[in-house]
């Protein structure tokens, strides 16, 4: 479109009539309702001097409405050429900011966001790479990032410094930015700021559903979460933490910087003109409201991230209230930990009155997480308790519920910091009547612990003495006694070492504590022994072999070949069903077979040390004498592997 002579009157010099006539045509002259030109071309797209021509055309209709709206026309009084003129140039002004507004609003790139390296080449993406890059890192002290485009007060920009986390980005052009704030503010000063908000937010609006949706974040209602199977819900949780923290901290922020590069100070005067801007304004539909006497910004803000924001927070309010069960615990503290660690940007990007219910959202969520982690815990301390299984473990081996608690209270540990604020109140005793059925409740009493505990540690304490009870209770279906001291030596060993392998835990639960529960093995171990083997040396007493007699030689030879028999048959007994026993700890093992050698194999040599010429002198020595010591030895070896014996005791060699 060729651009006119510059006439007195455009340039100012002229008289104000002359100077409205000449505003008026260059108005008129980009109505697109009647001008196919303008139609197809969009006054920003033009040279700046076109741009510049038109808005202080705009200015100077404004001007001219202001001074007759001060003379107070009579209300009867027809619209003026200048009044529809205006309304010409608002309809064309809406236009051009959308125009704007979408030519430069577009999805960040899902790997620019949740990479480690910048992967994006435009200069916005790049942007948006480094700074989510290093909201979802650990680094939260790191210098904040951000752009400098735009123009206007950044009060936002000065609050950010609060937290250091945060980190904005330019989401429009420096030029798109002054563009933009230029056409608001003849929009707002036209009384106009309803459609000038609506097209901003429905645009912005749409970049950020597009951003979530790169980010993979889905629009589900909290029954869908519900629903979901947990492993599949806990890679959405793992998911959303990583998008969380870019939302919250890069976009949410960039959005705000964004609406304040625009609006900021534009709520009390306009800067070209002369017209009233009304301290209040309110923007109403039927799911907004928003108050404008504080900024008009923050509203904009708002109608652009306020869905976005409920949508993204709806995923942690349905897990913080979703059905308790263990596993669930420590994705919900992972989700506790990033909502606390994003509660102080939270706070900071959603200052104002009206985005209260925002800050409330959020904070309600953490509270209701703690709560789901406290109730989970005292869940799992009733699950350990009840644990019904009645069928013995083959070998006396590892329960898997003892491996399940001691694994599950190791994690625990990983995340002592934040449980330590959460758990507040000590474990409950055997008097709370939420433990009453078939199995009964171990007494303990916390108060013979000398050293001093947090309450995490006093619950993680009564886990162990719940299991220890649990375990006396299935220790009690095995058919033999020896076989029962066994499972509760593997078990309470397993406990121990669970416990020195995290320092953690370890710290938690104390030396005092871990003292009683290694005694406790090395007792099971020693009832063990008793039960298994005194049954087998008690074969190798003197008593009852001694006989009196001048013809005598002084042992009675059929009592001390039924010993050589009954040890014979026992020790075989116990070499055939103990090979099957396990003992899975390759120490402990070695441990209990040195222990059993050292009490068993001294007595068998000293016994046929002195009794075997009785024997050997007699007819078919070799039924009564069937080992030598070296074969007790090998044979010990077999014990506590799992398996069947892999030969038949070794035979002492002939001759």
């Amino acid at each position: 479109m060729e651009s006119p002579r510059r006439s007195g009157a455009e340039d100012g010099s002229g008289s104000g009539g002359e100077r409205l006539e000449s505003a008026e045509k260059i108005i008129l002259r980009w109505d697109s309702t009647v001008s196919e030109e303008a139609r197809d071309k969009m006054i920003f797209s033009a040279d700046r001097h076109e741009v510049d021509r038109y808005l202080q055309a705009v200015d100077e209709i404004q001007r001219s409405l202001h001074s007759t709206s001060l003379s107070s026309p009579p209300p009867s009084t027809p619209p003026t050429t200048a009044t529809t003129t205006i309304q010409i140039a608002m309809a064309r002004l809406e236009d051009e900011f959308r125009t704007i507004l979408l030519s430069s609003s577009a999805a960040v790139d899902a790997e620019s966001l949740l990479v480690d390296t910048p992967r994006a080449t435009s200069q916005s993406s790049d942007h948006f790479a480094d700074a989510a890059a290093a909201a979802v890192s650990d680094d939260a002290g790191s210098s904040r990032g951000g752009g400098s485009g735009g123009s206007g007060s950044s009060s936002f920009t000065r609050s950010m410094r609060l937290s250091t986390s945060i980190r904005e980005i330019d989401l429009i052009s420096s030029d798109g930015v002054a563009d933009l704030r230029s056409i608001a503010e003849r929009m707002i000063a036209g009384g106009y700021l309803r459609e000038c908000v609506q097209v901003y937010g429905s645009v912005r609006k749409s970049s950020v559903d597009a951003s979530f949706r790169n980010l993979g974040i889905e629009k589900l209602s909290i029954g869908d979460i519900q629903r979901l199977e947990w492993d599949a819900l806990e890679n959405k949780i793992r998911h959303w933490i990583k998008a969380a923290k870019v939302c919250i901290r890069v976009l949410f922020a960039s959005e705000k910087r964004l609406s304040e590069l625009i609006f900021d100070g534009l709520n009390s005067s306009s800067s070209s003109s002369s017209l009233n801007v009304p301290a209040l304004f309110s923007l109403s539909s039927p799911s907004r409201s928003y108050s404008f006497s504080s900024s008009y910004s923050e509203a904009c803000f708002l109608e652009t991230v306020k869905g976005p924001a409920i949508q993204l927070f709806n995923f942690a309010e349905a897990i913080s209230i979703s059905r308790r069960s263990p596993e669930k615990l420590f994705k919900i503290l992972d989700l506790h930990d990033v909502l606390a660690d994003l509660l102080p940007d939270i706070d900071v990007i959603f200052e104002s009155k009206a985005a209260e219910s925002i800050r409330v959202q959020a904070a309600e969520i953490l509270s209701r997480l703690a709560e789901a982690a406290r109730g989970i815990l005292s869940e799992f301390e009733n699950a350990v308790l009840r644990e019904p299984s009645r069928v013995p473990v083959p070998g006396g081996t590892i329960h898997p519920l003892t491996r399940y608690v001691m694994n599950y209270i190791s994690l625990i540990s990983d995340y002592k910091q934040t449980l330590i604020e959460l758990i507040v109140s000590k474990p409950s005793s055997s008097s709370n009547s939420r433990y009453s059925g078939e199995l009964s409740v171990p007494d303990f009493d916390f108060s013979e612990l000398q050293e001093e505990r947090t309450t995490l540690a006093l619950h993680l304490i009564w886990v162990i003495v719940i299991l220890e009870s649990n375990l006396e209770g299935k220790s009690q279906h095995y058919r033999e006694t020896s076989l029962a001291h066994l499972f509760m030596m593997n078990n309470m060993h397993y406990i121990v070492q669970k416990i020195k392998g995290s320092p953690e835990l370890r710290e938690m639960i104390g030396d005092e504590y871990l003292r009683k529960l290694t005694g406790k093995y090395r007792v099971a171990a020693t009832n063990y022994q008793r039960a298994t083997w005194i049954k087998v040396l008690h074969c190798l007493r003197d008593e009852g072999l001694h006989v009196k007699g001048s013809f005598s030689s002084g042992v009675s030879k059929s009592v001390l070949k039924e010993r050589f028999k009954s040890f014979n048959a026992i020790f075989e007994e116990v070499h055939r069903t103990q090979a099957t026993w396990l003992v899975p700890d390759n120490q402990l093992r070695d441990e209990l077979r040195i222990s059993i050698a050292e009490r068993l194999l001294p007595a068998y040599r000293s016994f046929l040390g002195r009794f075997r010429t009785h024997i050997e002198s007699g007819r078919h020595p070799e039924q009564y004498i069937k080992y030598s010591w070296e074969d007790l030895d090998t044979a010990v070896l077999d014990l506590f592997e799992g398996n069947p014996a892999t030969q038949h005791l070794r035979r002492r060699s002939q001759g």
